[in-house]
């Protein structure tokens, strides 16, 4: 798989690559490539964003600067797909990234402060994807996000077995893992619970199974 990030900021994936599960899966079952808005901007003194029409705070992607990058990177307007992260896009959830998980290619856009000329998401990308209802300063966070969730999903970026039965895996039927305790088994008086010291798998799959299914119907 590969994935390819449009930024303002490159460098601050640096320490996503050194990772796991990302580091597992990186030149083997993913390619991830950086491109900086600013190699490629046709505009003077590397310029890429500017006030917005209409007046208001902050500053704007300029959809010339989001075009020439794709341009300069793929020719035009690749066909695959090409995300914004934006608050106004469709929620993240674990279906959406086994979704995008199962692409070839995918291509992420990230802006910062007031985000994209409204252009570049309708004409220069074919998804949006929002990681919660909140606001941040830019989109290199939600892209590293979406990055580690998709990697953790390549072939052996997790020990095998690892992701059997997390957290919104088919064996917990879609719902919240089971609480998790390690030593020691008494600490401050607050004790592990004795069925899971009981050495009775029987008893413990069964209490896992009731409080992962209490969890999920709060």
């Amino acid at each position: 798989m590969q994935i390819d990030v449009f930024t303002l900021v490159p460098h601050a994936f640096a320490w996503l690559t050194e990772q796991r599960p990302l580091a597992a899966v990186l030149g083997s079952e993913l390619e991830l490539r950086l491109f900086g808005y600013r190699d490629t901007t046709p505009l003077p003194n590397g310029q890429v964003d500017d006030a917005p029409y209409g007046g208001g705070p902050g500053m704007v992607l300029r959809v010339d600067v989001a075009a020439a990058a794709l341009d300069a990177v793929y020719g035009g307007v690749p066909d695959h797909r090409v995300i914004a992260l934006t608050p106004q896009g469709r929620q993240l959830d674990q279906s959406v990234v086994e979704e995008l998980a199962g692409e070839e290619r995918l291509t992420i856009l990230s802006a910062r402060f007031e985000g994209f000329d409204e252009r570049i998401l309708t004409h220069l990308c074919s998804d949006a994807i929002s990681i919660g209802p909140y606001v941040l300063s830019g989109g290199e966070l939600p892209a590293m996000v979406l990055i580690d969730a998709i990697a953790r999903l390549q072939p052996g970026a997790l020990r095998e077995g690892s992701a059997q039965s997390e957290t919104f895996s088919a064996d917990l039927e879609g719902g919240f893992e089971y609480p998790q305790y390690t030593r020691p088994p008494d600490f401050r008086g607050w004790r592990v619970p004795d069925v899971l010291l009981s050495g009775d798998h029987g008893r413990i799959d069964h209490w896992r199974s009731d409080q992962s299914r209490a969890r999920s119907a709060r």
